[in-house]
């Protein structure tokens, strides 16, 4: 048997944190083998024992300076269950607001600054006819955001200018010309022309975040028992900021993202087709912006939360945290190897180093992150795992949106479960997100006009442990905490991007990234656009799973912060 041929790329650009990918090519250039390791280590649970409770948001929020409310978020609701504090109706609402506004933000983002350019070649728009791409742009929506012949030229000719100065900026290091792209010149003009309207509506949506959190990124108004932005709450001008802002980003979300998704979901329909980087068959989602007073799980939520197993869509299964488990045998971490429940987890460095060569010790310990489980199965989350389990559960509006996209584009049910799936759930999201926004506005505003203006309960500090799953961008997070003597006592995060990029685990079980690669054939193995363009799918965010330390245990650098 020939011997498989390793491709290497470290770190992954284009994403959150550090992040390694070794695949193992046959002769075929067909990926036969996939290891998914992040080269950096995760310290924020030590980070925070010993500090006070009430602050546990603030710091957990740093994890990531991307998704930096759900942490904020998800870090004062553990707490909250710990002490057994119930927020009142506008604090759960003014979250929910903050929360859709980071959402859609961090989708539009993704899409088109992280992830849109393993789709389109902006090299090969400066070929396009600005007249054809407008009327291209017009076979995917009735009125297409900012589309014009002028506006094309101009896009062409300042995109142009990066080229013969031979600087790209944003457009360098690209695999440009690859085999693996499939769109026009226009088509991919039409791309090019929305990546540079998103950077504008990636501001005005952090800004719209920014009215009830008071700063983005990392809002300050999420508190245990509330939210402190009462007046911004009272003041119709600021709810009217608000609202005002993301029906800005609702606009370019109806008339650039959709049509943009439309237009490659039939560019790329045969890779959708044939399953191109479907992965882990299961798939986990805990819920998310809770639309009653009820404690999770009773209460109901937006997005619904579930357990899909071995891709059959006839039964969605119950989320039980107690079967939820980390696993180190693959990872850089002491501790038992077969699983452990978060509350029993301890964070305990162990890094055993790479192989002489440089490569990772695939017989051994070769990522910082751990394996999590569920009942000791790897899941994937995120987007897509939303979308399946909310569609199976027969949920508004993600089964009209769902079906109404596979109608207009012709994709049969089973085209979810590949990349492009994946990438094509998480604009069907955003679109049930501005949907609901409009609504959630209303009932604050009638809420306040009713004379109902409580953010915050009171509550004692007392002994306890909590824990508290929700909904991030990425996929499912969970925040565990245990607190004793008014201190935090240990405290443990498992993000999306822990249950994606997975290790394998004791079982040998191949987490969803590892999953996701197999059988994959690249067209240019020193150009392994195919890999990126699967992995940039689930919006990987390293950043949230780890954080750096020196190995070696030595102090990395001193900063003085002068005022």
């Amino acid at each position: 048997m020939p011997a498989l041929k390793r491709v290497t790329i470290d770190p992954i650009t284009r994403i959150e944190g550090h992040l390694r990918i070794e695949v193992d090519l046959d002769a075929d250039n067909v990926v036969r083998d996939a290891y998914s390791a992040s080269t950096l280590f995760r310290g924020i649970e030590l980070i925070l024992r010993g500090r006070d409770p009430r602050d546990a948001g603030l710091f957990a929020q740093r994890i990531c300076g991307v998704c930096t409310y759900v942490h904020l978020e998800r870090a004062t609701q553990a707490v909250e269950a710990a002490l057994g504090v119930q927020v009142p109706a506008n604090a759960r609402i003014v979250r929910n607001l903050m929360n859709a506004a980071l959402f859609i933000h961090d989708h539009v983002v993704h899409f088109y600054h992280l992830h849109g350019m393993d789709w389109f070649d902006p090299v090969a728009a400066l070929q396009a006819d600005p007249a054809k791409a407008e009327a291209e742009a017009l076979k995917y929506a009735s009125t297409p955001f900012n589309a014009s012949q002028g506006t094309y030229a101009a896009v062409q000719a300042r995109v142009k200018q990066l080229v013969e100065s031979g600087q790209l900026g944003p457009f360098a290091n690209g695999f440009w010309g690859h085999p693996a792209y499939k769109l026009t010149p226009e088509q991919n003009l039409i791309l090019l022309s929305h990546y540079l309207d998103a950077l504008g509506v990636q501001r005005t949506l952090a800004q719209a975040q920014a009215v009830f959190g008071g700063k983005n990124p990392h809002p300050q108004t999420v508190v245990v028992g509330g939210v402190t932005s009462v007046m911004d709450m009272e003041d119709p001008s600021r709810v009217g900021e608000y609202l005002f802002k993301v029906k800005s980003g609702i606009q370019f979300v109806n008339q650039a993202y959709l049509a943009d998704m439309r237009m490659l979901a039939q560019a790329y329909k045969d890779e959708a087709a044939a399953g191109v980087g479907n992965g882990v068959p299961n798939f986990l989602d805990y819920g998310g912006f809770p639309l009653d007073d009820q404690p999770w799980p009773q209460g109901k939520e937006f997005f619904v939360k579930g357990v899909i197993l071995d891709r059959d869509l006839s039964r969605v299964y119950p989320v039980d945290e107690k079967r939820i488990t980390e696993d180190v045998t693959r990872s850089w971490y002491e501790g038992p190897g077969n699983g452990v429940p978060p509350f029993d987890e301890e964070t305990l460095p162990h890094y055993t180093g790479l192989e002489s060569d440089g490569s990772l010790q695939r017989s051994g310990k070769y990522s910082w992150i751990k394996a999590p489980r569920y009942d000791g199965k790897p899941m994937e989350t995120g987007p897509l795992a939303r979308l399946l389990i909310a569609s199976a559960a027969g949920a508004q509006p993600f089964l009209d949106l769902k079906q109404q996209f596979e109608r207009e584009v012709g994709w049969q049910p089973s085209y979810w479960f590949s990349t492009l799936g994946r990438t094509a759930a998480r604009m069907i999201e955003t679109l049930a997100l501005t949907q609901a926004v409009p609504g959630w506005v209303d009932e604050l505003v009638e809420n306040v006009s009713k004379g109902q203006t409580q953010t915050f309960s009171s509550y004692q500090m007392k002994d306890g442990r909590g824990f508290a799953l929700g909904a991030a961008p990425r996929g499912a997070l969970g925040h565990w905490v245990e607190i004793k003597d008014g201190k935090i006592a240990n405290y443990q995060v498992i993000v999306p991007t822990t249950w994606n990029a997975s290790p394998r685990d004791a079982q040998g079980q191949v987490g969803p990234y590892e999953a996701a690669l197999m059988n994959t054939r690249l067209a240019k193995p020193d150009q392994p656009l195919e890999v990126l363009r699967t992995i940039h799918s689930f919006d990987p965010c390293l950043s949230c799973a780890v954080h750096v330390v020196d190995a070696r245990g030595q102090e990395l650098a001193q900063y003085e912060v002068r005022g």
